[in-house]
């Protein structure tokens, strides 16, 4: 029996050491519509893949739509896929199996797996969703988790206990970048809730009828290119999304010296600050905001100092090089504990012998 459990440690131990070891990461379908947080696992797996790790997508459905019509194509053909419902994965002891925090049905169907579990928390709204009350990632097995701004740990270390965190930044995609021509008379909006979206530009026009010329877009269901293309445009951004847990858009704004009217979310993280953005608690007074902007960029009457602190912000979450070094460090860390305790494992089965 022991001979059995020291050939199954050195295998472990090979396929670590050699990059053999699967990390699945589970997603959402989102049925072709795009989504940051998806996008970030994306890369993420691009990332391992790359560098010659075997990361693996793994969905519900094997009807899954998958991410070739607004992130890439080669997302979907570089990346292995399988599917839940196939019934036929393969889990060694040696393998990673990431979980979004949303998914704590599936935490609780794989809590007896021998691999390592490691939650994504990206929404710190949603961990609780779908946990029965009263229930933790660690009585599941999960006592790691990465997540994507120390603000956002700092949330979710007050509920979820003896647990460990690696923060990976979201990192903005080259594709927004600033238009080399003068905006034009066009308000981008991305909000989390499509009926805030038509509320706000339906009182914008009631309040100031002087502005109906003013066009507003909204950015839902685009893919990464088309929203940045879209965005180029304008003028102004806003950005209404009070439980986001960091932020993509006002960043992607950002990088295109677009400047934002937000409202403040209840969770803040560390890269807003009162000087790169006209941030705002009451969002009665959005509309109010957005037209006295409207007035100062219509009279050149803009503070410079706000591009300033835009560009510095901005620059502080695009570098793909310091993301890249994140993922490789945070996983071949993950890797690399795992495979030393295998290893003390394995040294005292041979002591016995």
């Amino acid at each position: 029996m022991d001979n059995e459990k020291i050939v199954k440690l050195e295998k472990s131990i090979q396929n670590m050491r050699e990059k053999k070891s699967r990390i699945y990461f589970i997603v959402q379908d989102t049925k072709g519509n795009a989504k940051a947080s998806l996008r970030y696992v994306y890369q993420m797996a691009m990332i391992l893949k790359k560098d010659d790790y075997n990361p693996i997508i793994l969905h519900e459905s094997k009807d899954y739509f998958g991410v070739a019509s607004w992130l890439g194509e080669e997302y979907m053909n570089e990346l292995p896929h399988k599917s839940i419902d196939e019934g036929n994965l393969e889990i060694s002891p040696d393998d990673l199996l990431v979980i979004p925090e949303i998914f704590g049905y599936i935490m609780e169907q794989v809590k007896d797996l021998p691999c390592g579990k490691i939650v994504l928390a990206q929404a710190y709204d949603h961990i609780f969703e779908t946990l029965q009350p009263g229930q933790s990632w660690t009585q599941l097995g999960f006592f790691k988790c990465i997540t994507t701004c120390e603000s956002q740990k700092q949330q979710i270390e007050k509920l979820m206990r003896k647990v460990s965190f690696d923060i990976i930044n979201p990192v903005i995609s080259e594709v927004f970048e600033k238009s080399e021509f003068p905006p034009k008379t066009i308000i981008s909006i991305h909000t989390r809730d499509s009926r805030d979206t038509a509320n706000l530009i339906k009182q914008f026009y009631v309040r100031f009828p002087q502005y109906r010329w003013i066009t507003f877009r909204d950015l839902r269901g685009l893919s990464e290119k088309d929203f940045a293309n879209a965005m180029k445009d304008s003028f102004l951004s806003v950005w209404v999304d009070q439980t986001s847990g960091f932020g993509t858009f006002p960043l992607e704004s950002m990088k295109m010296g677009i400047p934002v009217v937000g409202l403040l979310p209840y969770l803040q993280p560390e890269w807003l600050n009162e000087d790169n953005g006209i941030w705002l608690s009451n969002k009665n007074l959005l509309v109010e905001v957005i037209a006295d902007f409207v007035q100062n960029w219509l009279e050149d009457n803009l503070n410079p100092e706000l591009f300033e602190s835009m560009e510095k912000t901005a620059s502080n979450y695009s570098d793909m090089d310091k993301f890249k070094n994140d993922v490789l460090y945070t996983f071949s860390d993950m890797m690399n504990t795992r495979m030393m305790a295998f290893e003390e494992q394995l040294t005292k089965f041979e002591t016995i012998d």
